[in-house]
């Protein structure tokens, strides 16, 4: 069985830096396609699609983090990666990493919360996720 492990996460002032990393174990064949996943208020937001990276490396950001993250990952560590400078305090959030097959329907750009978790639909594998608080 598949499972993610993030890290990284922790309070930070606005304007600094923090990169989080996602961890795959278990039977895995190539590069999957990976992402992260947010949500913010508690669980009380819906989760909103920050950034994927696809096994050709192809990525994709959301307009609110562009120039600012950065998404990259290490094949032979099983590791995938999302940089995040100048933080700003509305990218307080858990950061939740996740495996969507190659397949289509693509990534969904929000997952409706229900009870406070996310409904992760066509996703494989969907990590605990790491929380980020970026204070003013």
């Amino acid at each position: 069985q598949v499972q993610l492990a993030e890290s990284g996460g922790g309070s930070v002032q606005s304007g600094g830096s923090l990169t989080l990393s996602c961890t795959t174990s278990g039977a895995t064949y190539g590069a999957p396609n990976m992402g992260w996943y947010r949500q913010a208020s508690g669980g009380a937001d819906d989760c909103e699609l920050v950034s994927y990276i696809s096994s050709r490396s192809t990525s994709y950001y959301k307009d609110s983090v562009k120039g600012r993250f950065t998404i990259s990952q290490d094949i032979a560590k099983n590791t995938v990666y999302l940089q995040m400078d100048r933080l700003k305090p509305e990218d307080t959030a858990v950061y939740h990493c996740a495996i969507k097959s190659a397949t289509p329907p693509p990534w969904s750009e929000r997952l409706q919360s229900r009870g406070g978790n996310c409904l992760t639909g066509n996703l494989e594998v969907w990590g605990q996720g790491t929380l980020v608080t970026v204070v003013s």
